[in-house]
């Protein structure tokens, strides 16, 4: 058997994928990538795809500084391939705690490094849990956070996810959680204000707070711009306003950035662009580039104090939390980004990237063009005029019967998701060139025409209707 072969062979006999419908591959070739130049990536049967998603939102600087990154670790195994962080430190989680608090706004100081994502948002469960105890207030346990998030999949993070579908196998999940509404403004009422939408919004943050009580609410959980649902940007005054209630009531106010931070938005975080002034910030993905391994809690000073104090710890590890190999790596991943401009790379051609992507909107199909930075969303729709969305069994068809297998096959991988209102998502690498653009758009302009055409088909309606 060639290499191919053999590795469709192992994969359909051993390999258990992630969200993944496994007897989609029965028939058809497990798709595998095996190597990856700048923003682009390769298969075992030779095929080349541009990563309009950065592998999960998090490769940031492509795939072209491997080796450089490689060098750090290998230096790093050499001279340390392993400590913890429990009572003790290397230097590689001391630099790279530093750098982040020199990179985060205001006195976000402290970092609590972990794996990844789900266990940062884990991890600030326990916690803002644990801060309020220290400070006297047992009684704060209660989180709330917005419909359609998505901030993991561990059992707390789940808890705090608003995806039905994803919670509904593990239920009952945590107590104590709620939801209020996300800042999808192109679903808003016509006629409403951006205004009224930011009011509208604050006032039911406030009425659930003061529901549930004000002494039993401990945290609020925003990602700066909302992944599920289609990359969905806050209205003018929206985190300002939510830090002024956080206030009122003495509730910490959480800025989930594992897809924000470290340049996805244009800064190294999403709460700079939006002056959002959180308590605390959890990152994952791009601080390394997804080369390794790692996430963070980040903290002010004045959380971290009460952990500070007397006999007091934050009573929570993890045994590969500042793995001194993904430090090292981590470290190497923001000198590149900082060599190379890619902040400023992502600032410079925001505004071409929306600007191609709008040309869509005229496509009768095409409803919603919305995000920020190298974080884009197209939002697909029935009816232009009405917004009226597709059903569950056209969305079906239309995402996954369809636009998945064609998109792939015109060489883009990106997301078709319907977790909300269907959507395409689009993050490509934040070393992309407006030549890399071009080719996201040149494949959506053709491939959406198609989709367009395939769904109005009397013979795929009949297909699709329930």
């Amino acid at each position: 058997m060639t290499d191919h072969d053999q590795l469709q062979t192992l994969a359909r006999r051993h390999l258990m994928m992630h969200f993944t419908r496994q007897s989609a591959y029965a028939a058809e070739d497990v798709p595998v990538i095996s190597h990856g130049e700048h923003c682009w990536l390769y298969d075992t049967r030779g095929r080349r795809y541009f990563d309009g998603l950065s592998g999960l939102f998090c490769t940031q600087i492509g795939y072209g500084f491997g080796a450089e990154l490689g060098e750090a670790a290998a230096r790093q195994m050499a001279e340390l391939p392993f400590y913890t962080n429990w009572s003790y430190a290397h230097p590689r989680a001391i630099e790279l705690a530093a750098k982040i608090g020199e990179l985060a706004p205001g006195d976000l100081n402290r970092t609590f490094f972990v794996s990844g994502g789900s266990e940062a948002n884990e991890s600030i469960i326990k916690l803002v849990k644990q801060y309020h105890q220290l400070n006297g207030a047992r009684n704060r346990y209660k989180m709330i956070a917005r419909r359609i998030a998505y901030h993991g999949t561990t059992f707390g993070a789940l808890s705090l996810t608003g995806i039905a579908p994803l919670r509904a196998p593990f239920e009952p999940l945590m107590p104590g959680v709620r939801h209020v509404s996300n800042t999808n403004s192109y679903r808003r009422p016509d006629g409403e204000t951006e205004a009224e939408f930011t009011r509208f919004l604050l006032d039911e943050l406030r009425a659930v707070i003061e529901q549930e009580g004000p002494e039993s609410v401990a945290a609020v959980f925003m990602e700066p711009v909302q992944n599920s649902g289609g990359t969905l940007t806050p209205p003018e005054g929206y985190f300002q306003g939510a830090r002024e209630i956080c206030n009122e009531y003495g509730v910490l106010l959480v800025a989930d950035e594992v897809i924000c931070a470290f340049g996805r938005l244009g800064y190294w975080f999403g709460s700079q662009r939006y002056d959002i002034s959180p308590d605390v910030v959890t990152f994952a993905k791009g601080v390394g580039s997804a080369h390794v391994p790692l996430g963070g809690v980040l903290m002010t000073d004045a959380v971290a104090q009460p952990f500070l104090e007397g006999t007091n710890m934050f009573n929570h590890g993890i045994t590969y939390g500042g793995h001194p190999v993904s430090c090292a790596v981590a470290l190497k991943n923001i000198e590149v980004m900082e060599r190379e401009g890619v902040l400023e790379n992502v600032r410079a051609n925001e505004a071409y990237f929306r600007g191609i992507l709008d040309k869509l909107a005229e496509k009768p199909i095409v409803g919603d063009v919305r995000g920020a930075g190298y974080f884009m969303s197209v939002e697909l729709v029935k009816d232009k005029e009405t917004k009226e969305t597709f059903s569950d069994e056209e969305s079906e068809f239309l995402l996954r019967g369809f636009l998945s297998h064609r998109l792939f096959d015109a060489g883009l991988i990106c997301r078709q998701d319907d977790r909300g209102d269907p959507v395409i998502q689009l993050s490509p690498p934040l070393v992309a060139t407006r030549d890399d653009l071009d080719f996201v758009h040149d494949v959506l302009d053709t491939v959406l025409d198609e989709g367009w055409s395939e769904i109005t088909k009397s013979g795929s309606r009949q297909a699709v209707s329930p």
